[in-house]
């Protein structure tokens, strides 16, 4: 059911593309059918959901009736708009810009939904901040009029300058951007010098300070409002296992606890995928005495027990070993092995691909610097070749060995195109640009084996790999808001500039096809390519302004082919995506580097790792990754040896155990378990009804002295 809700999402928000203004046109009849089933899917979708949730709660449930809205408006609009086309009369789909509504309010969208409660949340407080911007701009724009105003100043394009206040202050907001930087000042410049020091003085007010202060405030308040939510799930999870102990409990003695037989039954049906070996180290955790029974303490700690990513190492022989026993384990083999697991191997090749960059960086038309890319590349095959015959293959190209697989592909990938440039060189019929091309890129490539080699870079690498999920939230955000700024922009803009291409005579190509924009600098750039005459170029605008870079340009231009009010546009789009949006995703990024780099293992880590030492069947993480079989050995995967002898190598046969890396799917999983080391395992919490009413405002205390707010 997911699959298909998300397939009909695609499908609604695609046919911007094909509905005019189009990139694809289609008839309307096309596309309005193409809607009807996306609306009836969406409905059918509605109606199964109301089938399992009690009709109260259903009903009160602000998605569903916004699903059901507009699903009502969207049909009426259709209707409406498919009537007056029937008599050919032009009028607006104005419920294109509904759809993402769509992909906002179903169940399987709380991400996302979480990503705009955050934007919601932030407005109070942002608002008093902007609004006091607005003033400082308002003030900067009033003092303009007056030093500027009468001074007969002229623009680079020949207008007045500075002498409409609505046009100052776009000009000062766009000012803030820097956009418009130093082009704005130079006419105030070019009359006096003095005049300067009012646009420093209004850049260092409102770019640094002002645009600081609103990433601090959105900042505070999505950490506010994040730990609340965090804190509410924590209390949530702690309230929910202790209504699972109530119901498996039995009394012994003076205590109650949980009998062994049922919580190996629960642990099986919670985690049915659970190889029997890990379920053992578990019930060994949690029945630290073999009683056969375990308190309330330790039951508690199964949800972050399982939550633990235990990696289970089967250590294999080599193949070499068992087919080749004396060959493999001869002395010369032996210091092989000894040389290929030493550090000293690693920084060797280190030092080959610095130098391998340096000769990629000189001309390779050099019949030498040719010879040694072959040099290099033999020296690369023989690196892989000498670990494979070091380590057991399946292990070094084992599940989640990502990096090794990279750079195998990455050198394999390069000898075939060098060979196969080598071949169409040598026949000397043509030169493939298109294999040089391949040949170069994956020479580059090969430098990116360096982050496997720095520890530091792995785990910067590694965290942005682990926050990538919660990412893609972000994404779905922008996209939501640019689909909505595009439908706008192409009811607003469509038609207006128009492309040609560089070889057309005709005279309005050098105007964008509108006269309003002669000897416009809209013209001059040639920036006839940023329109709004479908979907994909209205994108593409937008990824502009985000970028913020020439915004005046843009803005300036699409005002003159409609009206000065459509600046408006630029502003509301500037506000809700660069000072909210990018400032909540800064602070995500923030937040999510502070604790994935502070965050130490956790007592439930720490109670695994010790009874992991305590069986004997502990294999070290670092052990492993001096072995260069990167980070994170995955479950049935192997990984091994460290640079301390061969006798520890031969005793690690069989199955081991270690605590994997930090690997979480979201930032949230990482903020969940730092507040939860800050609850007493004795502590329930407060009762349900308090918990789902909880307030960012119950996070601070009500009165404050030295000790609590420490």
């Amino acid at each position: 059911m997911q699959a298909i809700t998300y397939f009909f999402i695609c499908i609604d928000l695609s046919l911007a593309l094909f509905e005019e203004p189009a990139l694809f046109p289609l008839p309307f009849l096309a596309t309005s059918i193409a809607e009807v089933l996306c609306l009836t899917a969406f409905f059918g979708r509605l109606v199964h959901f109301a089938k399992v949730t009690p009709q109260r709660v259903f009903w009160k449930d602000t998605k569903n009736i916004c699903v059901m809205l507009t699903i009502a408006l969207t049909l009426i609009d259709l209707i409406i708009y498919g009537s007056l086309e029937t008599v050919n009369i032009h009028s607006v789909r104005w419920s294109r810009a509904l759809r993402p509504v769509f992909l906002i309010n179903f169940p399987e969208s709380r991400q996302i939904r979480r990503a705009f409660r955050s934007i919601r949340n932030t407005l109070p407080d942002i608002l008093y901040v902007f609004l006091l911007f607005m003033f400082s701009v308002l003030i900067f724009s009033l003092m303009a009029l007056k030093l500027f105003g009468d001074r007969g100043l002229k623009t680079v394009e020949g207008s007045p300058y500075f002498t409409n206040i609505l046009e100052i202050a776009f000009e000062l907001y766009v000012l803030v951007t820097t956009a418009n930087s130093p082009d704005v000042m130079m006419p105030a410049y070019d009359f006096n010098w003095w005049y300067s020091l009012y646009f420093i003085t209004y850049i260092i007010i409102n770019t640094y300070i002002f645009m600081s202060v609103f990433l601090a405030v959105v900042y505070n308040n999505y950490r506010k409002h994040l730990k609340n939510e965090i804190r509410k799930l924590a209390y949530l999870k702690r309230h929910k296992m202790t209504e699972a102990f109530n119901i498996l409990k039995v009394k012994m003695d003076t205590e109650f606890v949980v009998k062994e037989a049922p919580w190996r039954q629960l642990v099986k049906v919670v985690a049915p995928d659970i190889s029997s070996s890990h379920l053992e180290l578990l019930l060994r955790i949690c029945d630290e005495g073999q009683k056969g029974y375990m308190d309330k303490t330790n039951f508690l700690r199964l949800a972050d027990l399982l939550n633990i990513q235990v990696v289970t190492i089967n250590v294999k022989t080599h193949p070499l070993e068992t087919w080749l026993p004396r060959v493999y384990q001869s002395a010369a083999s032996l210091l092989i092995q000894k040389m290929v697991r030493h550090r000293i191997f690693v920084w060797v090749y280190d030092v080959i691909i610095l130098i391998n960059a340096i000769f990629i960086a000189l001309d390779e038309k050099n019949p030498l610097i040719s010879y040694a890319e072959w040099l290099f590349l033999s020296l690369y095959i023989v690196e892989i070749l000498l670990k494979l015959y070091t380590y057991e293959p399946r292990a070094y190209f084992g599940r989640k060995q990502f990096w090794n697989w990279f750079d195998t592909l990455i050198i394999m990938a390069a000898l075939v195109a060098m060979v196969a440039n080598a071949t169409i060189q040598s026949a000397r019929k043509y030169n493939s640009q298109q294999i040089l091309d391949i040949v170069l890129i994956l020479r580059i490539l090969r430098l990116l084996r360096v982050i496997v080699s720095i520890q530091r870079f792995r785990v910067i690498v590694t965290t942005l790999i682990n926050i990538g999920p919660t990412m893609l939230t972000f994404g779905g955000l922008v996209l939501v808001v640019y689909y909505v700024f595009a439908i706008i922009g192409m009811e607003v803009f469509h038609g207006k500039v128009l492309f040609f291409d560089p070889n057309f005579t005709a005279p309005g190509a050098l105007v964008c096809g509108n006269p309003a924009l002669e000897d416009s600098i809209f013209a001059q750039s040639r920036y006839c390519r940023n329109n709004f005459n479908d979907l994909a170029s209205s994108f593409i605008v937008l990824v502009e302004l985000t970028v913020v870079n020439h915004f005046t340009l843009l803005a300036n231009g699409f005002a003159l082919v409609t009206h000065q009010v459509a600046k408006l546009y630029f502003i509301g789009f500037h506000i809700v995506v660069v000072i909210l949006i990018v400032n909540i995703f800064i602070a995500f990024i923030l937040e999510a580097f502070f604790v994935a780099y502070s965050l130490e293992k956790s007592e439930v880590e720490t109670a695994i790792e010790k009874k992991i030492q305590e069986l004997g069947v502990g294999v070290q993480e670092e052990e492993v990754q001096d072995g260069k079989l990167i980070d994170n050995v995955d479950t049935k995967d192997c990984g091994f040896s460290g640079d301390d002898g061969d006798n520890k190598r031969k005793s690690l046969k069989g199955l081991y155990f270690r605590i994997a890396s930090k690997k979480y799917r979201t930032v949230d999983a990482l903020l969940q378990r730092m507040f939860e080391s800050e609850i007493a395992p004795e502590d329930e919490g407060p009762s349900l009804d308090e918990i789902l009413n909880f307030s960012p405002s119950d996070i601070y205390p009500k009165n404050p002295n030295f000790e609590n707010s420490a």
